[in-house]
């Protein structure tokens, strides 16, 4: 709730930047970032000997699990962070992550996290055996208990 709000606050200080000549960037929240920074990290030990094509499996609950849904879960705070933010401070922000390279970390991340056959084995609420319903096609809520 609170990561949409954040980006009001570089909104006033955007007026500063401007008329510099080197390409501008600007970062999003720094313990957002310090965090993926470090979560970046791990997952590259983790997935280090599995190249890209290939996938991992991780067993649910495990310590691998825990850190690759932080990583996965920091994400999506700073899409949702992304997404509040006005256009100008995307330019800004994205700049920042192109110099990082967070974005591509993240791509090679997935596509070796990604499983060969995305089939969703949990309840669905339609009839079965009509299609085959994968991790694209249905809605999956994360309760934690």
């Amino acid at each position: 709730r609170l990561m949409p709000e954040l980006p009001k606050f570089d909104d006033e200080d955007l007026k500063s930047y401007g008329d510099e000549e080197e390409e501008l960037a600007l970062s999003p929240p720094a313990a957002l970032m310090s965090i993926l920074t470090t979560q970046e990290l791990l997952l590259e030990n983790i997935l280090e000997c599995i190249p890209v094509g290939e996938f991992a499996v991780i067993q649910p609950l495990s310590d691998e699990f825990c850190l690759v849904l932080g990583y996965l879960l920091t994400w999506k705070l700073t899409l949702a962070f992304f997404k509040a933010a006005s256009s100008q401070l995307r330019v800004l922000y994205s700049q920042y992550l192109r110099r990082t390279k967070s974005l591509n970390k993240l791509l090679y991340h997935l596509f070796r996290l990604m499983p060969e056959n995305p089939v969703f084995s949990g309840p669905t609420s339609e009839v079965p055996n009509k299609d085959t319903k994968t991790f694209f096609t249905e809605e999956l809520h994360l309760d934690i208990k």
